[in-house]
């Protein structure tokens, strides 16, 4: 296994992000310097790794010798290429259309740059979001850092790369069905998917009718994930939420954590359910309340898989039908990849079906606000089994065989989606070839603040492996 990485003793170094800031208030770098070294580094792991979308280079070393205000001011970036950003096109991993340049920011690209972030480009994604593996049938995959033979997780792929390789200390990243946390786990990060509604979205996110995605970021440390939910909350907070306010060290609360390695029909391979009861062992050495619990106990209904398939493949099927009113008049269905499209015609034979889906995936939140009356955190595997080499879910192979390698492999992940409930995933284990292997941590809406103070103890009593090591 020979890893690829871009760290090195230049202006970055090995610090995170809070450490970068500290360094700027000190004037022991500037901001300039942090956006060159990223420059060279992201160069360098684009040509190893692939998975940047756009390149505005030019832009931030413009903004770099302006003066910003934020916590983050300075600091250099990456945004998914599925949010506006001024000036920059939003291709959504596709070839089906040519994107024009955003005029303005996007919702959460306003609130981005407002903690004083630079954006050096956008992040390359799996089509539309759609796949947890971002093979472009034209670019290549994104390859994984620590793997380059294996993937780097989707749909956030690119962010994921390039965070864990060393060229940002911090990415944009969204989920829909556990596109923060899969790449979390393939790379070896901290990512939280938080509460549905705690931060800013774009239109075309806002406006589902389960509002299944949720932005947030992908780092190295949960000190950085904390800062940017920190940061975020201080330019939007929605009233309803609990803030989450400044979580800097671990909880003195011990918990009730409910572990499970199997629902909805699927579960882990014996080698990751090994994992889970290792940390639920560790769990129960640092004095939480840990029970397994079984596979009917967990709140998600006999007909969650496939309620969440057929909403998945709707979201495809509305892609594919109004593409040229939602995106451009250059759009051409055909040039999307067999993915995108095989769930748009698996959806159209069911639509019959869909109303009810809707339906239940909504009435998923109270099904999980009863669990958590009895629990404050559940603990799952990420994902079902180790990471995937480069090919397993290429888009370009037949329909129903990658279909069935996804649901297999992404088995956990889609719940919280449907519910709203935060989760995490924290790289607490390592695979039998070397690879991270995440562990999952959710909480009922509004509970950041709970899996924040649980995962910087976890990440005290079980430090977990950087690449670049």
């Amino acid at each position: 296994m020979t890893r690829v990485h871009a760290f090195t003793d230049d202006a970055l170094g090995d610090d995170d992000t809070v450490g970068l800031v500290a360094r700027l208030r000190a004037r022991k770098v500037s901001p300039g310097e942090l956006v060159e070294a990223s420059i060279a580094r992201m160069e360098k792991l684009d040509a190893a790794l692939g998975g940047l979308a756009y390149a505005a280079f030019d832009e931030a070393r413009r903004e770099s010798v302006t003066r910003r205000d934020g916590f983050f001011a300075g600091i250099p970036t990456l945004v998914k290429d599925n949010c506006d950003v001024a000036g920059m096109p939003t291709q959504h991993g596709t070839d089906a259309f040519t994107a024009r340049r955003a005029e303005v920011d996007g919702e959460f690209a306003r609130t981005y740059r407002a903690t004083g972030m630079l954006v050096l480009g956008k992040s390359q994604l799996s089509e539309f979001g759609f796949s947890a593996a971002a093979e472009h049938p034209r670019l290549g995959p994104v390859r994984n850092p620590w793997d380059p033979d294996h993937i780097a997780g989707a749909s956030s792929a690119g962010a994921a790369a390039f965070v864990a390789g060393g060229a940002v200390p911090i990415a944009h990243a969204n989920d829909g069905g556990g596109s923060i946390r899969i790449p979390a786990h393939a790379c070896g990060l901290v990512g939280l998917k938080p509460t549905r509604g705690r931060v800013p979205q774009d239109a075309l996110h806002r406006q589902m009718p389960v509002r299944i995605v949720a932005d947030g970021v992908l780092t190295r440390s949960v000190r950085d994930t904390a800062a940017f939910l920190r940061e975020s909350e201080k330019h939007y907070r929605r009233l309803d939420l609990p803030p989450i306010g400044d979580i800097t060290r671990p909880s003195h609360r011990r918990l009730k954590v409910a572990f499970v390695t199997s629902w909805a029909g699927r579960g882990a391979t014996p080698e990751v359910r090994e994992q889970v009861v290792a940390t639920a062992a560790l769990l129960e050495e640092l004095g939480h309340h840990v029970t397994e619990i079984a596979e009917q106990d967990v709140p998600v209904g006999d007909t969650f898989a496939d309620d969440f398939l057929l909403y998945w493949g709707f979201l495809a099927m509305v892609v594919v039908r109004s593409g040229r009113w939602t995106f451009d008049r250059s759009w051409d269905a055909s040039r999307c990849d067999h993915l995108t499209l095989g769930l748009a015609r698996y959806a159209a034979r069911r639509l019959h079906r869909l109303p009810a889906a809707i339906a239940r995936l909504r009435s998923s939140q109270r099904q999980s606000r009863r669990f958590f009356a009895g629990q404050d955190v559940i603990l799952t595997p990420t994902v079902a089994s180790p990471t995937p080499r480069i090919g397993h879910l290429d888009p370009t192979q037949d329909f129903d065989t990658v279909l069935e390698r996804l649901l297999d492999w992404v088995a956990f992940t889609p719940l919280q989606n449907a519910t709203g409930d935060p989760s995490l995933s924290l790289p607490l284990a390592t695979s039998a070839s070397g690879l991270p292997q995440g562990m999952c941590f959710s909480a009922a809406a509004g509970g950041e603040a709970t899996l924040l103070g649980l995962a910087y103890e976890l990440e005290r009593a079980r430090p977990w492996a950087r690449v670049q090591d």
